[in-house]
């Protein structure tokens, strides 16, 4: 596929793993102790100030109070740098400004800041930071060795700020950078197979529909599969004597075991998402309501393991890069309880029903497939993509099961010879699986979906009482 590409600037963060040693550990441990406990007294001023005056302290005057402080009660802030207090001071402040956007109803959801809890929250921001061939040095810490080499990571750019961060007693150091990064620009759709719907659900990791065929992408399930070793660890630290040297330990080794089921998780999304955003020009999703669905007891669980939230973020950024077009279906988009082969709609849909079952065509199909290939409808249609390309003339939902109300036209081919031409290219895509992922393919190419007959695909030679489906 042909694609132009320019050089935009950017910004774009990059983690590297710092293997410090023992003296510089204790300088890093300083800095992230110092941001936790600048932002907790900034907190606990502004609610003091506000319950006194009813008026919260703007960010000059916090900084003001924190240059008397230094001098007085706390001078041990000047053995780390300047910049990771006043930038806790004004994470503090957006904490709260995206609070006031939150009671405005203008901006996302963001409740009242919250106090850090130590061993939580393990972060502070750095600034005059220079990246050498195989160390990193930062300001009051000194010049810290790298486990991986810059050149490794293709870095480049001019950076912009360091973030420090312990997770596990390992220490990361993200750079933020702002950098010219060769960006495709608006892959054009040129083949049925350029525009996929996808359905994420828990017993299948994605239900991927590409107009021809579906693959299904297996759940990797990685803290279930850990769950046992998990409870054992927690076992163990309720049994350690608060405070103790061996509580600490059995606190490392859950965090590590935490740390390595949240980097098989991301190894897997990172791979679907670039695999996706690189060969595909549009890509449909739908608008998830995750918190709602983890108030399910049953379900919490293998929901945040799912990480759906973590894949659609990862789409947003690196369609952008890689020239595809990503379309969020609405909340309320009836993506499962819509029929893929004749567009009419049930007006319940059971958890439980994992099977489609349309009482007006006779379609019987997996729920999850059924709802990918109607997010693919729903792109193609959002997009208003015309002329068509061969093999996306589809089926638009046309009325409620049960009712005669007309909910929309169906789609009509742009003209006979290209319906027929469609009809001949079917079964042409080109299949490709990231890495170390596990696919199930199931559909033909006489799918449903690619049918515009309302009673749904018809075989050669067959008729259209024998394509209604079983007679009662």
């Amino acid at each position: 596929m042909c694609s132009i590409s320019e050089k935009r600037l950017i910004k774009q963060t990059f983690r590297f793993e710092l293997d410090p040693n023992r003296a510089q550990r204790v300088m890093l441990a300083k800095s992230v102790g110092a941001s936790r406990f600048v932002y907790n007294w900034g907190l606990a001023e502004s609610q003091r100030e506000y319950e006194l005056t009813g008026r919260r302290p703007r960010l000059s005057e916090l900084k003001s109070r924190l240059v008397e402080l230094k001098k007085t009660e706390c001078p041990w802030f000047y053995e780390v740098s300047a910049h990771i207090s006043q930038q806790a001071l004004v994470d503090l402040n957006w904490a709260f400004e995206r609070f006031f956007e939150r009671l405005k109803s203008q901006g996302p959801k963001s409740g009242f800041p919250r106090f850090k809890k130590k061993g939580r929250h393990e972060s502070a921001r750095l600034y005059e930071v220079s990246l050498e061939a195989r160390h990193i040095r930062l300001p009051m810490i000194g010049r810290v060795r790298l486990k991986e080499t810059r050149a490794e990571r293709g870095f480049d750019g001019r950076i912009l700020s360091a973030t420090i961060v312990r997770r596990a007693d390992r220490w990361f150091a993200a750079l933020a950078v702002e950098r010219e990064r060769e960006v495709v620009v608006a892959k054009p759709v040129k083949r049925a197979s350029d525009v996929v719907g996808v359905d994420l659900g828990l017993t299948s990791a994605a239900v991927i529909h590409d107009g021809t065929e579906t693959r299904t992408l297996e759940a990797s399930r990685r803290l279930r599969k850990n769950l046992t070793k998990l409870r054992r660890l927690d076992r163990q630290l309720s049994r350690k004597q608060t405070g103790s040297r061996n509580r600490e330990k059995a606190k490392l080794r859950r965090a590590r075991l935490h740390y390595k089921v949240s980097c098989q998780r991301n190894d897997f999304l990172h791979k679907l998402s670039s695999e996706l955003a690189r060969t595909k020009s549009v890509i449909v999703l739908e608008d998830l309501h995750l918190k709602g669905m983890q108030r399910n007891r049953s379900l919490a669980l293998s929901i945040s393991d799912a990480a759906m939230g973590g894949l659609r973020r990862q789409l947003a950024y690196k369609s952008e890069w890689y020239g595809a077009r990503l379309v969020v279906a609405g909340r309320f988009f009836p993506s499962s309880k819509t029929c893929s082969g004749c567009g009419v709609m049930k007006e319940t849909l059971s958890l439980h029903e994992r099977v489609f079952h349309c009482s007006a065509c006779g379609l019987s199909l997996d729920r999850d497939e059924n709802a990918a290939i109607n997010l693919r409808r729903y792109g193609v249609k959002e997009l208003g993509i015309v002329p068509l390309p061969e093999g996306l003339r589809e089926v638009t939902p046309d009325r409620e099961e049960g009712s005669g109300s007309t909910l929309g036209r169906r789609a009509k081919p742009a003209s006979v010879t290209q319906e027929a031409t469609a009809r001949r290219a079917r079964g042409t895509t080109r299949r490709s699986t990231p890495n170390g992922v596990l696919v199930r393919f199931r559909g033909g190419t006489n799918h449903p979906a690619e049918y515009p007959h309302p009673r749904g695909p018809r075989s050669r030679g067959q008729s259209d009482e024998s394509a209604s489906g079983p007679s009662g």
